[in-house]
């Protein structure tokens, strides 16, 4: 029963394969997509501007 399995993971492992999945896509992004993202963090104050 995989759709069971996926709940059985600790939140953790969940957590790391979602990082993992995220920066694969963000890898692939170009400059203009990555500001988009960029500023759409910022405005949803996920991100802030002062690092």
């Amino acid at each position: 029963m995989p759709y069971k399995d996926t709940f059985s993971q600790s939140d953790d492992y969940r957590r790391d394969e979602l990082i993992r999945i995220i920066e694969h896509t963000v890898e692939k992004l170009t400059l203009q997509e990555l500001e988009a993202l960029y500023y759409d963090m910022i405005t949803k104050s996920y991100i802030s501007d002062q690092i």
